[in-house]
């Protein structure tokens, strides 16, 4: 999702970051051309809870797609959201919701932000990224985010949890082999803004 510059980064460091959060450093792995860096830091204190939400979790959004339909719970104190996926999912126009609203500043369009996230693939409903498996937020400026997830958090306020199902032109038009996105593919991210700077 994030143009990232590695230019001084040694090669094991790129391939490094590159593992450590795919989604967030997707199209630039390998890439030298980019100008913006990418920390993935957040306050210490601060996590993104990995245990799986129980069964019978109710959905705070169902959205029927063009095809198949999701339904997603945002995350908890001590859970990581859920996002079932009737497959395939796809939409034709980008559409975010509001799951829970958090009580912070509002994102601006160009701040750099610290999220907890889940990303997921509507043609085969797989996981293809997770800061929640991970166990901790990533930062980066939002003006080095995919579009679909520009429009998910700009606008909103820090503490807010959403979810969004992007099109294939607001996240990889030509696809992302090595995260098994491949062209046209919808994706579903669920989304909670822990702090925003910038």
């Amino acid at each position: 999702m994030i143009d990232v510059n590695y230019s001084r980064a040694t090669k094991s460091g790129i391939l490094v970051a590159c593992a450590a959060s795919l989604a967030v450093v997707l199209a630039a792995c390998g890439s030298d051309s980019t100008t913006s860096s990418v920390s993935e830091s957040a306050p210490a204190s601060t996590t993104c809870p990995a245990q799986t939400p129980e069964a019978g979790t109710t959905p705070e959004w169902t959205l029927p797609g063009s095809t198949g339909s999701v339904a997603v719970a945002g995350s908890t104190d001590t859970t990581a959201p859920l996002v079932e996926v009737t497959t395939p999912f796809a939409v034709t126009e980008t559409q975010v919701h509001t799951l829970q609203t958090g009580d912070g500043p509002v994102v601006a369009d160009d701040a750099t932000v610290s999220v907890c996230y889940m990303g997921v693939n509507g043609r085969d409903g797989s996981v293809f990224d997770s800061s929640y498996e991970r166990g901790a937020p990533v930062e980066f400026p939002l003006a080095r985010v995919v579009p679909g997830f520009q429009k998910a958090i700009a606008g909103q306020t820090v503490g807010s949890k959403v979810a969004v199902a992007m099109t294939s032109a607001d996240g990889y038009p030509s696809g992302q082999p090595s995260a098994g996105i491949e062209q046209g593919d919808t994706l579903v991210f669920a989304i909670e803004i822990i702090d925003v700077s910038g």
